[in-house]
């Protein structure tokens, strides 16, 4: 793994339990959030990776709309906290950079506030990673939190941490994907506790045939 890898995986590692019992009530309190998990539940076909999926809660969310969802983080102890709390569902250690999945398999890809680690600089081939993953009009649901700063928390969940966070635009977000090969479906902005927070659905863009010249 390169460094930041490293460091988030070892910082929530240590927070992992503190983690679960501060994000459950926070998730089962959000309801513009479980709104648009359970539109994009509708439009998706086939199976779907919740990227970053911490203690599990987004992807039980999902199976229990009728997804056929599993859940991937860089966190051996997340993994552990997720499976052990939902053990009918599968969990795998694994991260957002170098998905091993074969391509055009998924219906769906959520990262549900999950690229805040990841470096600008290397979301693009994140999402091109996603891209390749997707089946022809598979969809991709990121949320975030919005701004346009490099943050570096020092406590978080009331443990020492060590890593860097980002705080993205929401339209530089939303070029990159359109980029890596989505159409921008739809898009949400909310105040948040701490920093604003942003949701974009993408659709994976289908290229067709032109037309044969009439002869």
């Amino acid at each position: 793994m390169t460094g930041y890898l490293d460091r988030a995986r070892e910082s929530y590692d240590r927070v992992a339990e503190d983690y679960a019992e501060f994000v459950r009530p926070r998730f089962a309190a959000d309801a513009v959030g479980r709104g648009v998990l359970g539109a994009f539940a509708e439009l998706v076909t086939g199976p779907v990776a919740d990227v970053g999926c911490g203690p599990g809660q987004v992807t039980a969310h999902l199976a229990g709309l009728g997804v056929d969802a599993f859940g991937v983080d860089l966190s051996p102890k997340m993994i552990a906290v997720a499976r052990r709390t939902y053990p009918y569902l599968r969990f795998d250690v694994g991260t957002m950079t170098a998905l091993d999945l074969p391509a055009g398999q998924l219906g769906g890809i959520v990262a549900w506030w999950s690229i805040f680690h990841v470096p600008p600089a290397v979301l693009p081939a994140v999402f091109t990673g996603f891209a390749r993953a997707l089946t022809p009009a598979g969809h991709v649901l990121i949320g975030f939190h919005a701004g346009n700063a490099q943050l570096q928390p020092e406590q978080a969940y009331g443990r020492p941490v060590d890593y860097d966070a980002y705080l993205l635009p929401p339209d530089h977000v939303a070029r990159l994907l359109k980029r890596a090969g989505f159409d921008i479906v739809a898009r949400v902005e909310l105040d948040g506790a701490k920093h604003p927070q942003a949701i974009l659905l993408g659709r994976k863009r289908t290229t067709r045939r032109s037309a044969l010249p009439h002869r």
